[in-house]
């Protein structure tokens, strides 16, 4: 009797044990799930953020996606700065040289137009907006 019920006790054990693992797996795939979700809002919303200051501040008035305007296109822009492996964030603040359009007078214009419209943007704003811009094919 004392073996029946130990080996009872045994296969209850097991089968519990196999259970909490599976339950741990499933909560597991969910918990991936559910952070891809999140990161995928997080970087939809940063898009939207980031088109919806490029709007408002005035970059579309100077950049086109697809053409020069005033200031290099958007996809030129994407391009130099791939290729070079610049900072368009450092740029924006700043920090870094332009390295697009290097034409004494257009600089002397992106100067006081950063300083007029992206001064007082906080990092996350103007990652966005560096967001936006790379996301434009």
């Amino acid at each position: 009797m004392k073996k029946s019920v130990l080996v009872l006790g045994l296969a209850a054990l097991f089968l519990t044990s196999c259970g909490d693992k599976k339950k741990e797996e499933v909560k597991k795939e969910v918990e991936t799930v559910v952070e891809e979700v999140k990161t995928e809002t997080v970087v939809g919303d940063n898009l939207a953020l980031g088109e919806k200051l490029f709007m408002g501040k005035t970059c579309s008035t100077c950049h086109n996606p697809d053409m020069k305007i005033i200031g290099p296109s958007i996809k030129d822009m994407n391009k130099v700065y791939a290729e070079q492996n610049g900072d368009m964030i450092k740029f924006l603040k700043g920090e870094a040289e332009a390295i697009v359009d290097t034409d004494p007078g257009q600089i002397a214009i992106m100067k006081a137009n950063l300083d007029g419209f992206v001064k007082d943007m906080s990092d996350d704003e103007l990652a966005a907006i560096v967001a936006y811009m790379k996301s434009v094919k």
